[in-house]
């Protein structure tokens, strides 16, 4: 356990690089060779959009970086945050509890929220519009809500009280994971059963992805599966019934275009057949 915290507390860039760079070549083969939807688009194009959006999202969080490494470092010497709270408890379950902490807070909490306001929400629907979901779509994210999550993030770090090793380990898990669930696979259903008390799989995290409500409002992990099924937010949904995009905005003029795209945080908000904020502002 120790090299491995002495790993991710010196983590070269370059194998954060190689980390989100392997995870979506991985998982791109993967679903190439074993699909769980033929979908009929141009792979590589789809592809191009999404990463553009990636590249947003590192160039919003790098500059904001020293921001996460000092308010770590604050908490540390500080010796503030819940897991330096507690009482002494082996290294391993410090770590456990640290990566749950920042996951409930730093994804979970903040993905949630991001549903149930609007200004948030608009930003948000950027990621839903997609529908073609695989590997790539798990960096698909308007650079606004890339802000408001390393916002989230950090306030995550602070509660926490997370060493950098730890926030770096949290980190990559959670790029992998991101990649994994949003991966055009499917786990056989024995696998599933078992791996989704434990973690975010394809199969739980699709769901999230269908185009309706209250399908769009479930299945918020990244991580960690436990906090669904806390929270009430879990919910099945087969493969034969899924499709994939937001319902008010199905059209591929507006949803494969970064210009239209980008604009739709700042344009006039589309009630969903079910208004999902007539009574919440």
């Amino acid at each position: 356990m120790e090299n491995i915290i002495n790993y991710f507390g010196s983590i070269p860039t370059l194998h954060r690089t190689i980390i989100l760079v392997g995870g979506i070549a991985f998982f791109w083969i993967l679903e190439s060779v074993a699909p769980l939807f033929d979908f009929k688009y141009k792979k590589t194009k789809h592809a191009g959009l999404n990463i553009f959006f990636t590249l947003t999202t590192i160039l919003v969080n790098f500059p904001l970086a020293f921001i996460l490494v000092k308010s770590s470092d604050w908490a540390v010497a500080s010796d503030f945050g819940i897991i330096n709270w507690l009482p002494e408890m082996p290294i391993w379950a410090y770590a456990l509890l640290g990566l749950m902490l920042l996951d409930l807070i730093g994804a979970y909490f903040i993905h949630w929220l991001e549903h149930q306001v609007k200004w948030m929400w608009m930003f948000h629907l950027i990621h839903h519009s997609d529908l073609n979901v695989d590997t790539t779509s798990a960096n698909r994210h308007h650079p606004g809500e890339s802000v408001f999550r390393f916002i989230f993030t950090t306030i995550a770090v602070v509660i926490t009280g997370a060493p950098m090793w730890m926030v770096f380990m949290y980190q990559s898990i959670s790029v992998v994971l991101s990649q994994f669930n949003h991966a055009n696979i499917s786990l056989p259903k024995s696998v599933n059963n078992i791996l989704s008390y434990f973690i975010v799989t394809p199969n739980m995290h699709h769901v999230h992805h269908h185009y309706t409500q209250p399908y769009t409002d479930s299945n918020y992990g990244n991580i960690f599966a436990i906090w669904d099924r806390v929270f009430g937010t879990f919910r099945n949904l087969e493969k034969s019934q899924l499709i994939y995009g937001i319902d008010t905005y199905m059209s591929p003029e507006e949803n494969e275009h970064i210009g239209p795209l980008l604009k739709i945080p700042f344009g006039a908000y589309r009630e969903p057949e079910n208004e999902k904020f007539k009574t919440k502002q």
